[in-house]
Order: C-alpha cells, then sequence, then structure tokens
C-alpha cells in the first residue's frame, strides 16, 4: 500500500480544558482529493489550524512523505508545501494577477527594484502548466469570481505547495464556475496535487472527492472511500442522528384572506429589479428562487433601502413606508438577514454580545449609558434560545463556526421584534445541523405570525420551509407556484431554468 504524502496521528487539543480534538488520526495520500467534514465545533478548522501552524497540538505527531516534521508556524507549513486558500479571498483587486501571485517574493533587478516583467513571465508559465486561460497582466478587479478562486490556487502552487487545503471553495461560485473549478482540482489531482477540501455541499462531496473523513465532538468517526459510502451515511455521522424530518414539507395553515403583512408594488431598481410585486401574508413563508444574477438579492436589498428605488411602493401592515435607508427600514418593522453574514451581518471583531444588541442600542440605555446588565441578560437569553456555541457572550464573533456566526446575525434582528423578515441565503456555509436548527428557527418565527421571505440557492432548505416560491429571471417575478404543487427539486429547477 502506498504511503500517505500527510499523516496526522493521535492529535490532541485542549483549550482552557475543554477538549476540542480527542486523538485524531486523519491521512491524506498523493494526488487524491480528500473531504474533511463535521458540524460546528467538530474540531475541523482546530485541526487544519495545527497542521497549517497556526496552533500546536498537545499531543500526537505529523509525517509528510514518510519523515516526522515540526509545524510550529505558518512558515513551518509553507517549508513543508502546505497551503491553505481560505472561503474569505486574500486578493488585491487593484492588483494584477502576476502582482498578486508573487505579493512579498517579488522579483528584483540588480539595484533592488521590482522585476515586473519576471514576475509577468513566471505567472504566464505557472498558469500555463494549469492550464488556466488567465492573462497575468489582467486586474483582479476586472476577473470573474471563479478566476479569483484559480488565482488564489496558482498563487499557492506558486510557492511549490503539495497539499493544497481549500475551504468551502465554491462558496462564491455559480454553478458554471463551479463545474469549472473541479476540472481544474482533477487537473492538480493528475500532477500529484494532494488536496483537502471542506465544504458542506454533499453533492460537492460526492462529485469531487476521493476519500472522506467526518469529525464529530473532536473524534474521527469515520474515513471512508466516497464510493462505500451514502448520503444518508455522512448525515448520520456527522449530527449522530437521522435529519431527514428537518427538510420535510408539512403544509402549514395561515390566514390567506387576511391583510398582507408585506406587500411589494411595482418595485425597480437599477438594472436588476425589474417591476417586482408580491405579497407575504402573517405566518406565511414566501421563497425566493433563481438563478445567480437574477435579482434576488438586489430586490432585498431595494426593499430594506439598501439600494435605492426607481419605481414602487412597499406596504407593511397596509401602510406605505416609503423605506430609503435601513434605519427607516428598521423602524418600520423590517429586518434583514444579509447574504455576505462576515461582511454585511456582522462586526467580526465585536463580541456575541455587542453584535446581539447592536440594532436595539437606543432601547438598552439607561440615561447616556448603556443598561449592561439588561444587556447581558438579553444575550444570553438568545443565545440560550438559538442554541448559539459559545464559552461566553463576551466571545469574539469572529472565533465562532460559520453555522454560530449566522445564528448571531439572526439573534441581532430577532432582538429587534421584526414585523417582516428577509432571509438572503440562511443555510449557505452551515453545517447539516446548523441548517436543520435554523430552519426550525424560521418556521418558529412564522408560528408567531411573522412575514417571512427566504432566498435561497439551497433547493431542500427552500422547499422544506416554503409556503410558496416565487421564481426570479433578469430581475422579474416570472413564475409563482403554490408549494403543493411542487412535487420534487426537479420540477423547481425546471422552473427557475425557465423550461
Amino acid at each position: 500500500m502506498e504511503q500517505p504524502i500527510l499523516s496526522m496521528k493521535g492529535i490532541s487539543k485542549s483549550f482552557n480544558g475543554i477538549t476540542v480534538l480527542d486523538s485524531v488520526d486523519f491521512s491524506v495520500n498523493k494526488g487524491e482529493v480528500h473531504a474533511l467534514m463535521g458540524g460546528n465545533g467538530a474540531g475541523k478548522s482546530t485541526l487544519m489550524k495545527i497542521l497549517t501552524g497556526v496552533y500546536t497540538a498537545d499531543s500526537g505527531e505529523i509525517t509528510i512523505e514518510g519523515k516526522k516534521v515540526s509545524i510550529n508556524n505558518t512558515q513551518d507549513a509553507r517549508d513543508n508545501y502546505i497551503s491553505m486558500i481560505f472561503q474569505e479571498f486574500s486578493l488585491i483587486p487593484t492588483l494584477t494577477v502576476a502582482q498578486n501571485i508573487f505579493l512579498t517574493r517579488e522579483s528584483r533587478g540588480p539595484l533592488g527594484l521590482l522585476n515586473d516583467k519576471e514576475g509577468v513571465e513566471k505567472t504566464r508559465r505557472l498558469l500555463e502548466e494549469l492550464e488556466v486561460d488567465i492573462d497575468p497582466n489582467d486586474t483582479v478587479a476586472d476577473l470573474g469570481v471563479g478566476y479569483w478562486q484559480m488565482t488564489e490556487i496558482a498563487k499557492a502552487l506558486s510557492q511549490e505547495a503539495k497539499i493544497l487545503i481549500m475551504d468551502e471553495p465554491s462558496s462564491s461560485l455559480t454553478k458554471k464556475e463551479t463545474e469549472v473549478l473541479f476540472s481544474f482540482i482533477n487537473k492538480l489531482k493528475r500532477k500529484g496535487i494532494s488536496i483537502i477540501y471542506i465544504s458542506h455541499r454533499m453533492d460537492e462531496i460526492f462529485q469531487i472527492c476521493d476519500r472522506i473523513t467526518i469529525l464529530r465532538d473532536g473524534k474521527n468517526k469515520v474515513t471512508e472511500n466516497i464510493a462505500d459510502i451514502s448520503l444518508e451515511e455522512v448525515i448520520r455521522h456527522i449530527v449522530g442522528a437521522e435529519m431527514d424530518k428537518a427538510f420535510e414539507w408539512h403544509e402549514r395553515p395561515y390566514p390567506k384572506d387576511s391583510k398582507p403583512v408585506l406587500e411589494v408594488n411595482n418595485l425597480a431598481s437599477g438594472t436588476k429589479v425589474n417591476g417586482i410585486s408580491f405579497k407575504v401574508f402573517p405566518g406565511e413563508i414566501l421563497g425566493v428562487a433563481g438563478l445567480m444574477g437574477s435579482g434576488r438579492s438586489e430586490m432585498a436589498r431595494a426593499i430594506f433601502g439598501i439600494d435605492s428605488k426607481d419605481t414602487g411602493e412597499v406596504f407593511i401592515n397596509g401602510r406605505n413606508t416609503n423605506i430609503k435607508s435601513p434605519t427607516e427600514a428598521v423602524k418600520s418593522g423590517l429586518a434583514l438577514i444579509p447574504e455576505d453574514r462576515r461582511v454585511q451581518g456582522l462586526v467580526l471583531e465585536h463580541s456575541v454580545k455587542d453584535n446581539m444588541i447592536l440594532p436595539i442600542l437606543p432601547k438598552l440605555k439607561k440615561g447616556l449609558f448603556v443598561d449592561e446588565r439588561r444587556s447581558d441578560e438579553m444575550a444570553r437569553e438568545l443565545v440560550k434560545k438559538l442554541n448559539v456555541k459559545t464559552d461566553n457572550i463576551f466571545k469574539t464573533s469572529g472565533l465562532l463556526s460559520g453555522g454560530n456566526q449566522q445564528k448571531i446575525v439572526l439573534a441581532k434582528w430577532l432582538a429587534s421584534d421584526p414585523d417582516v423578515l428577509i432571509l438572503d441565503e440562511p443555510t449557505i456555509g452551515v453545517d447539516i445541523g446548523a441548517k436543520t436548527e435554523i430552519l426550525d428557527i424560521i418556521r418558529e418565527l412564522a408560528d408567531a405570525g411573522k412575514a417571512i421571505v427566504v432566498i435561497s440557492s439551497e433547493l431542500p432548505e427552500l422547499l422544506a420551509v416554503s409556503d410558496r416560491v416565487i421564481v426570479m429571471q433578469e430581475g422579474r417575478i416570472v413564475k409563482e407556484l403554490n408549494r403543493r404543487d411542487i412535487h420534487t427539486e426537479e420540477d423547481l429547477e425546471h422552473a427557475i431554468q425557465g423550461y
């Protein structure tokens, strides 16, 4: 049997007496794509941070190509040909592809001046070897997101990486861009590059990966060939129980003949929103489906007052709101959970508590100052209600997992007690366990009489919670479907594709 290029044995790590990794074994073969999966707090991030030198293991050993190594910092990881491509891009948009790839490692002439020409030639040779059709002189800002991802990979490989860690590499990509990425990954496999692939998208794991390792509660629950494991087994190993019921749809009663909570009439904004009209009733969950670029997020932004409206009216509980800013939207009883929680939904450097109370600070004031006791109580109550996994309410939000960050964004807006809640991609980039919890929260809010709008590319989740679905194309609503008339995911996919 071929010796693995990477072997981690008996890796353990604790923080403040809490065990995060418990004697974990993990190995990767040369030229394979190895999926690393697990729920929030399973230990995936900690294991990869040990491999990349961000953390040091309390015990255990790491071998690369059969040789025991010590990885105590990020330079040690690079010296051992390990590189990580993070979910958030590290590229500088105003620089060229070549400048980004060799940033801080630029070629210099005899007088110490930058030799851009040599950097361009090195980049050209690298991209040709990888069979990537990108001009080294292209400014990154002018490229599509898919090419940003490939530039990140090329940057890692320019440092002679043999082991690539990809963290949610397709989360910002369209379906077509993801297909291009997968083709590129297959080329890397043929060149003997080993890839650790971290993703919550089950279909991708079965499409691109050779083996899978699943962590739960800091332990390796299973390592198996993809061909020898089913989707149901993967879910069971991740969550420890069957979760099928969370994605079952049940018809929900709500007063369809009552006055709508939200009514949008002839909304237009820029080039992406063209004459949108719809209603949402008390206790109803309206799903919004459509391809990337169909105008779904832009519609939400215009309703919430982030983008200006060219035409149209937004009524909440029968009142014409004339919303021109997010502040006015909140005062009118609207809340928006944005698509990009890290950029638009959270202040990552702030604590869990500070993020949660941000929209309601005026209500928490006691004279000139914030009532800390009351705000602490409210934050703790929200943490408990939404099952946010955190040591305490004062922990920095950026240190939590994606699923828990999403729950903080939800908690933040629930604190303002809105009449209408618009959620844009609420389950993107979170694990299966967090998804089910978020779907349950959405159902509970609707059961309490809130009007809910869910925008999602994750069709199983959209179908699990929606009472009605509208389909958008080119900034318009082209179809409206009762959920009971959508029999399969394929039915909705056909409607989205326009056939």
